[in-house]
Order: C-alpha cells, then structure tokens, then sequence
C-alpha cells in the first residue's frame, strides 16, 4: 500500500469475506469489482482454510479491522492524509475520528463523508468526489459495506486523484466502539460469524443462513476438482 502511495499509482483494495465471494458468484457487477481490485486479501478465516486445502499453504488472513489499525499507525508516524468514507451516519464518523485521534496521535484525517444507504445521485456522487480529490487524501477507507463498497470503488477510481482505496467493511463500527470485535479465539477458530450474529441477528441472519451454506457447498465442488487434476 505505501509503496503504491509512493509511485503515484492508482488502485484499489478489498479485504473479502465469504459474503463478498459469494455475492460475485451471482452478481455480475460484484464479480468485475472484485477481479477489478489491484488486492484482494481473505478477511474470512474459512476463505484461508479453503486456500490452504487448495494449495495456497502460505495463505494468511488478514482481517479488514487489523489492516486499518496496523496501516494507521504507520500512516501516524509518516504523516500519511486519510478520508474516510462511509460509517453508519455522521456522529458515527466522528466518533470513529475521535478514537482514531486518540489511538494514533498525529494521525491526519483530513475528510469525511457518510453517504446515505441509497443510490446516490449524480450530483451528490460528483460533490463527494469533488471533496474527496480537494481534501489532498492518499488514502481512501471506504466502510459502506460488501459489495456495495467494492462497486463504488471499482466505478470511481478512475475519477479519483487519491491514489488509494481500501475497503475495509465493518472495521468503521468497530474501530469507532460501536460494534464489539469477537475474541480472537472465535476468530481463530472460524466461529466469528456467530458472534456477530448473537449481536446483530435481525440484520445478519439472511446473510449468513443463504451464503454460508452454499460457500461450503461451493467449495466441496472446487476441492474436488482440484483434487481430480
């Protein structure tokens, strides 16, 4: 990520869950973001464990809420200008910015914008993006959630001067304190969908009870094909 900071590259990450490949096995447009992305790295420990029993032995996770954390550290110390966009609503965003403050001295956030859950209109997409470019951010993060953030990213990252983009999901509500993370034994062991789930049931369960079962069944099919070649 520096390093494309530093070559004036432009480009865009995904830290994908299960939701997220699931999603671009049915839609079209999810799949193009998804291939369309300069990195995307498994955030889902089921996806490392489905790369391993596929040959991938030096698969890791790294999870969307780490990432952000360990990126921000490094951005605090070398004064690296972030926006962040997305966030339940605006307080919510500024509490985010008032943890990562206190988390980070010397970070910079130099932007933000909460855009409502809804298809923007052409005139507010090009006012965001407009503050996003007049804001002087190297870095994007874009929480507004799987796929949504991915397709956003892949429509406008050739509009954007910021040189990154990264979607990290969830890791807004948790890293502003609005949202627990699970025990990283849960997360360890695969189990950090249920926790999730105990805390947001009504909003998590269609998710979890359509794609989780055909994740699985998906992968049995591609396991063995791959252990018939």
């Amino acid at each position: 990520m520096e390093a494309m900071i530093a070559s004036d590259q432009r480009g865009y990450v995904t830290a994908a869950a299960v939701n997220l490949v699931m999603k671009a096995q049915e839609e079209p447009a999810t799949m193009e973001a998804t291939l369309g992305a300069t990195l995307a790295v498994p955030d889902g420990q089921p996806l490392v464990w489905a790369l391993k029993a596929l040959g991938h032995s030096r698969a890791t996770r790294i999870y969307g809420p780490d990432l952000m954390a360990h990126f921000c550290a490094r951005a605090a110390s070398k004064g690296i200008p972030m926006y962040l966009y997305g966030g339940r609503h605006a307080r919510a965003r500024e509490l985010l910015v008032s943890r990562l403050n206190e988390r980070f001295p010397g970070i910079r956030i130099v932007g933000g914008n909460s855009p409502p859950f809804r298809p923007l209109t052409p005139e507010e997409d090009e006012r965001a993006l407009t503050d996003i470019d007049a804001s002087g951010a190297e870095v994007v993060w874009v929480g507004t959630g799987q796929p949504l953030q991915e397709q956003w990213m892949y429509r406008v990252r050739p509009r954007l001067w910021t040189p990154l983009l990264v979607g990290v999901g969830a890791a807004f509500d948790f890293h502003a304190g609005l949202v627990s993370q699970a025990p990283s034994w849960m997360q360890r062991s695969g189990l950090e969908w249920t926790y999730r789930l105990s805390r947001e049931p009504r909003r998590l369960w269609p998710r979890y009870a359509r794609y989780n079962p055909r994740f699985v069944a998906g992968f049995a099919r591609q396991y063995a094909r791959y252990r018939r070649a």
